[in-house]
């Protein structure tokens, strides 16, 4: 897969994550509410939704996802929900597979090769060396009302494939509600208000837009 590669960095932030999150998992873990099935990893050669996995099997390496031509990984994220994101979790390696960066990208739910080098991230984060769960945080406020997150992994320690086995978010989640449809009835209509609808006769007419 083909796409272009630049060598020029944008500031990143520091990496702040957590080695050990305990055995029951944070009650603020968002896997219930990413849309699953419409995960998407581009140029990978698995499924996107193969790391997306349950608190259980975090530390799991049975299940990975490689990227395929390259070093080089996008994957994109739906919620089935309005998001907001406090942390990014991810398990990554073994050594020169970890990437060494990754950027993250609010609600670009299309983004691709084509346009990621264009896009400044929503956040950037160096990742942490080492076979364990890291954690994250992301700066919340530019992280609110999401419907999706995109990840774009530019580089990695120096193998030719980057390999990542879990991804997850915390955060908080709430149901979106589609916006009521209001209908205002006229008690009288007036003509001078209306335009005739082309091709009709009478006193047949549209609401003027």
């Amino acid at each position: 897969m083909p796409h272009n590669h630049h060598n020029e960095s944008c500031g990143h932030e520091s990496h702040d994550h957590d080695h050990d999150l305990g055995d029951v998992g944070p009650n603020d873990n968002l896997f219930p509410y990413i849309d699953r099935h419409n995960v998407i990893a581009l140029n990978a050669t698995g499924s996107g939704s193969s790391v997306i996995k349950p608190w259980h099997e975090r530390t799991s390496e049975e299940a990975y996802l490689e990227s395929d031509a390259d070093e080089q990984l996008i994957i994109r994220v739906p919620f089935t929900g309005s998001v907001r994101l406090r942390s990014l979790l991810m398990k990554a390696g073994p050594s020169d597979e970890t990437p060494e960066r990754i950027a993250l990208f609010a609600n670009e739910p299309s983004l691709d090769f084509n346009d990621v080098e264009d896009k400044t991230p929503t956040q950037e984060f160096e990742v942490a060396e080492g076979r364990d769960v890291g954690e994250y945080a992301v700066k919340t406020a530019k992280f609110s009302n999401l419907s999706s997150v995109t990840l774009f992994i530019p580089s990695n320690r120096g193998a030719d494939t980057t390999r990542v086995y879990y991804i997850g978010f915390l955060g908080h989640w709430t149901e979106r509600k589609s916006n009521p449809v209001i209908t205002v009835y006229e008690a009288q209509a007036n003509l001078a208000d209306h335009q005739k609808v082309q091709g009709t006769e009478g006193n047949l007419s549209a609401a003027q837009m």
